[in-house]
């Protein structure tokens, strides 16, 4: 066993003490949140993508940073790639809990396609180096350097799209464009409304971090492979915040900001690969990643085109009274994850 890591006791209880403050503080953080899309005339689309998806992200990046700086390539990208499919399916869970109409037609939003295709190009980046991993210069390949340029662009183009959309949805009588959760904050300021997200989004990135941090001893003892580890525990585990909030968002319905919230967490999880490349020492993550990673990333890029078509589409009712869409990520995520214990 080795030095530092954590019994398995103790795992347990400070996952249980995570789980609590991610329960507590995802929930102040998504109401305090949906109040200021409305305050602040943002949207809730916006406000899930730029400021809950990226907060709820922070365990993700402390994970496979750490990972990297540490050589442990399959592990930090892996936790990144794996993030964004449990998220994604995460939002099929969370189209569950809204039993009216599928969660994906009632929170139609120009901004949440966008977001959804703007996730596909931050996933098809990375792609492209895994495919010329022998393209990097100085140990950091340039198609890290390109996303996070395409990030910066493609919120720039959501938030554009929110301010003056091109495209709208049909709307009917089942569609949620905004939930009005500001009558019992009108009397709060703006400046405390946002101290108040920024406590909710700390305290619930620490937890997200402990969370992650307990499932590696877990992995020691069971001797699951990196990628496993990286993609089903710590990935799934730092991702319980996102999961959190986007339950939150939809029990008051809120659900662009749900939708948005994961959506946006997507994006972010996938620039953190640029940050494992530029963490990993000697040369480009893409050259040192195992073959499983292609495997990851495809099964990230299958489970957004799946969400959009869904989106597009905008079924009202499906199998088991969520979206064909949910029901086929659900099941293409099990699926991959069952062939990757299977085989690894």
């Amino acid at each position: 066993m080795p030095e530092g890591i954590w019994s398995l006791p103790l795992s347990l209880a400070l996952f249980a003490l995570a789980m609590a403050m991610v329960i507590a503080f995802g929930l102040m953080m998504t109401r305090t949140a949906a109040v200021l899309a409305e305050r602040t005339g943002l949207g809730e689309a916006v406000m899930g993508a730029f400021f809950v998806g990226a907060s709820t992200s922070l365990p993700e990046i402390a994970t496979s940073v750490t990972a990297a700086f540490e050589g442990h390539a399959d592990l930090a990208l892996s936790n990144a790639t794996g993030s964004v499919a449990g998220q994604t399916a995460f939002l099929a869970l969370a189209d569950m809990t809204y039993r009216r109409v599928n969660l994906e037609h009632a929170a139609a939003s120009a901004e949440n396609l966008m977001l959804a295709a703007f996730v596909l190009v931050m996933l098809a980046i990375p792609m492209l180096g895994l495919a010329l991993p022998q393209a990097a210069v100085g140990g950091i390949h340039p198609l890290s350097i390109l996303m996070l340029l395409a990030y910066l662009q493609g919120m720039r183009m959501v938030s554009q799209t929110h301010k003056l959309p091109m495209w709208l949805p049909r709307h009917t009588q089942e569609t949620r464009t905004a939930v009005n959760s500001g009558a019992k904050d009108k009397d709060t300021g703006l400046k405390r409304l946002w101290l108040q997200f920024a406590l909710a989004a700390a305290m619930t990135g620490v937890a997200g971090w402990l969370l992650a941090r307990t499932a590696i001893p877990i992995a020691i003892h069971t001797g699951l492979s990196e990628t496993v580890v990286g993609g089903l525990l710590t990935g799934l585990t730092g991702s319980l915040p996102e999961l959190i909030t986007a339950l939150a968002a939809v029990r008051m319905g809120a659900l662009t900001l749900a939708v948005g919230d994961i959506l946006g967490g997507n994006a972010f999880d996938a620039l953190i690969i640029a940050f494992t490349d530029w963490s990993y020492p000697g040369e480009s993550i893409f050259k040192a990643a195992g073959q499983d990673q292609i495997f990851l990333l495809a099964l990230t890029l299958l489970l957004t085109s799946v969400l959009l078509m869904g989106m597009l589409h905008r079924e009202k009712h499906g199998i088991v009274n969520i979206g064909l869409e949910s029901f086929m990520v659900l099941l293409l995520y099990t699926g991959a994850y069952t062939l990757l214990l299977t085989l690894g």
